[in-house]
C-alpha cells in the first residue's frame, strides 16, 4: 500500500510558476466555447469576430474513483472582458448534486459566483491568493477574473461529483459581474 502512495506522489506534481499540474488531463476553453455565457450578445459577437482567445484552462487529476476518493484540478482563468463583463468560466453544478467542492486561490484576483439551485439566491465569494472558497452541494458555481493577471486556483471535489454543464447552458446564472467606474459590480442578468 505504501508503494501505491509513493507512486502517486511521483506521478502528480504542481508548478505554480508555470501554471502546470503534471499527471492530469487538460481542458482548454476558448471564447467561442462560451456562447450564451455572457450577458451582452453584441459585445460577445464583436469580441469573437476579433479572434478566439483562450479564456481558461483546467488540468484535472483523477487518481482514484472509489467511494470516498477525491479528484482535484488546477484552474487558470486569464484576464479580460467581453464588453464590461469580466472573463469567466462556464460554471457548473455537480451531477451528484449534494457534492461540495473547495477552491484554494493561488494567484491573481477574482470571485466565485455561487447560486443556490433551488432558491436562485446568489452571492460572490472573493477568490485570490491565499483565499479559500467552500462551494456547498446543490450550488452552481462560476469563477470570474477581475484582475490583470491569470487567476489560478485549485479545486478539490469528491470523485463521484461529476460536472453538469447542461443545466447552466439551459438557464445560465441569474447574476453577472461587470466593471463600472473601475470596480466589479454584481447585476441582474
Amino acid at each position: 500500500m505504501l508503494e501505491h502512495f509513493q507512486s502517486l506522489a511521483e506521478k502528480f506534481s504542481v508548478n505554480p510558476d508555470a501554471f502546470a499540474l503534471s499527471g492530469g488531463r487538460e481542458v482548454v476553453r476558448c471564447l467561442g466555447d462560451l456562447d450564451g455565457c455572457f450577458r451582452d450578445a453584441v459585445s460577445y459577437s464583436a469580441a469573437l469576430a476579433c479572434g478566439n482567445p483562450v479564456l481558461y484552462r483546467v488540468i484535472a487529476v483523477e487518481p482514484a474513483s472509489g467511494s470516498g476518493d477525491l479528484h482535484y484540478g488546477l484552474g487558470i482563468l486569464y484576464p479580460g472582458k467581453v464588453g464590461s463583463e469580466y472573463y469567466l468560466t462556464k460554471g457548473h453544478l455537480h451531477r451528484t448534486r449534494e457534492a461540495g467542492e473547495v477552491y484554494i486561490g493561488q494567484r491573481g484576483e477574482g470571485f466565485m459566483l455561487l447560486e443556490d439551485e433551488a432558491s436562485g439566491e446568489s452571492r460572490l465569494e472573493t477568490l485570490g491568493a491565499g483565499r479559500v472558497v467552500y462551494v456547498p452541494g446543490f450550488t452552481a458555481h462560476r469563477t470570474i477574473n477581475t484582475g490583470t493577471v491569470p487567476l489560478t486556483y485549485f479545486g478539490i471535489y469528491p470523485a463521484n461529483a461529476g460536472h453538469d454543464y447542461g443545466a447552466i447552458a439551459e438557464r445560465n446564472f441569474r447574476k453577472v459581474l461587470v466593471e463600472e467606474a473601475g470596480q466589479p459590480v454584481l447585476k441582474d442578468r
